[in-house]
């Protein structure tokens, strides 16, 4: 529940200052005029150290939690249910805190005869943009209930997409860690006393094993140095993605990657696609619908492009021209949205572009895995393999210099 701090007087003309809980401006001002204080000045309150939450990584709500939420959300308000106590029900029965705070405000907000998208939009850090933009324009045209179940639906496609996405990503990453790891601790622990020992007997070291030890010693003597380097990097890398400019070169450079980045482009077409095909459905305004999909696609080398295309559209231009002038949308995207365009019928093009970039990202992934885990498997036994192949060569010398002697 939020907090306001206030300066009010009391029936004695004494100012009083002090902190509240209410769920809104107008339930705090309530709250204190049945205390007998009348309200000079209210404000939003700080949270206190102890109080204060503290959120790590984004601040939109994960999909994880916003698709079951849009869900029952959408089954709720076609059963029926208000739209303020639908709010309430939901705020009750969710386990994020951050969603169960807004649904409780938003309830309030509508309650008191205000829009809900009004409320959605003082959220725009936690919801998408297509979130609000639909609810509006569900309550323009009053088919709201038509327009939650597109959202929901449109909202599970785009999860379900995602997690393709990220369970082709996983295993690569989990290997290449995993190779690193162990491949550190041998060159910091196992080599150094390994060899040690075999030179003991006497002998010398094979070219292969002089090379790994060479590097064992250097990563024991300098491994802050890479450290540092790593930190550094990490952090310059994600600053300069934070700008226009990086953000720009970072998503073409995900484009370009062999294998991932088909797979990174087939996902931003979907995802742009179906948001760009439901918000047409409900009615919402062409250039809007731009406006949006340029800020969900997730990558700014589509944003660009899409937002070239709103602006040529607002100039009485083809919207397909900027798109043909973007190579990463392949000669069907864009022959089908000039066909949408002939005919009247853009959305159903759009929808149809997603269901084929869903479907084809499911097909890709399905193909990728068999053969990521073996290359993957590969690799990590070759990292191993030299680095003990270098470890137990010692031996082979000593048993020769051994037979050599008898």
């Amino acid at each position: 529940m939020p907090a306001y701090s206030y300066q009010a007087v009391d029936d004695t003309g004494k100012t009083r200052k002090g902190r509240i809980e209410s769920a809104d401006r107008q339930a705090a001002v309530l709250d204190l005029k049945g205390q007998g204080l009348y309200v000079i000045r209210l404000g939003d309150a700080k949270p206190s150290i102890w109080k204060r939450e503290i959120e790590w990584g984004p601040k939109r709500l994960p999909l994880k939690d916003f698709v079951p939420f849009l869900r029952q959300f959408s089954t709720l308000f076609k059963a029926g249910v208000t739209l303020v106590e639908s709010l309430r029900i939901l705020s009750e029965q969710t386990s994020n805190k951050k969603l169960k705070k807004i649904l409780t405000e938003c309830a309030s907000h509508v309650a008191r005869g205000n829009q809900l998208s009004d409320a959605l939009r003082e959220h725009d850090e936690a919801f998408p943009p297509v979130f609000a933009n639909m609810v509006r324009a569900g309550e323009i045209t009053g088919n709201m209930d038509d327009v939650l179940e597109r959202l929901a639906s449109m909202m599970e496609k785009e999860h379900y997409t995602r997690e393709k996405v990220k369970s082709a990503l996983t295993y690569p990453s989990v290997i290449g860690v995993v190779a690193v790891i162990v491949s550190i601790f041998l060159l910091v622990n196992v080599i150094p006393n390994f060899v040690k020992n075999l030179t003991a007997l006497g002998g010398t070291l094979p070219l292969p094993t002089r090379i790994v030890l060479g590097a064992s010693d250097h990563l024991i003597h300098t491994w802050y140095w890479y450290l540092t380097l790593v930190i550094v990097g990490g952090i310059s890398l994600r600053s300069f993605v934070k700008t226009p400019r990086g953000r720009l070169a970072f998503d073409l450079f995900k484009l370009k990657l062999p294998v991932f980045g088909q797979l990174f482009q087939k996902a931003a077409i979907a995802r742009s696609a179906r948001t760009m095909a439901t918000l047409l459905q409900s009615a919402v305004p062409a250039l809007t619908v731009f406006t949006v999909a340029a800020n969900v696609v997730g990558n700014e080398v589509y944003a660009r492009a899409l937002r070239e295309s709103r602006d040529s559209l607002r100039a009485g231009q083809s919207m397909v021209k900027p798109l043909r002038e973007e190579k990463m949308f392949p000669p069907l995207v864009t022959q089908m949205i000039a066909i949408g365009e002939q005919t009247g019928s853009v959305d159903a093009m759009f929808s149809k572009i997603a269901d084929f970039y869903e479907a084809d990202v499911e097909a890709t992934v399905d193909k990728l895995r068999p053969m990521i885990e073996p290359i993957m498997i590969l690799i990590l036994a070759v990292v191993v393999g030299v680095i003990v192949t270098a470890a137990i060569a010692p031996m082979f010398e000593i048993y020769k210099n051994a037979g050599r002697t008898h």
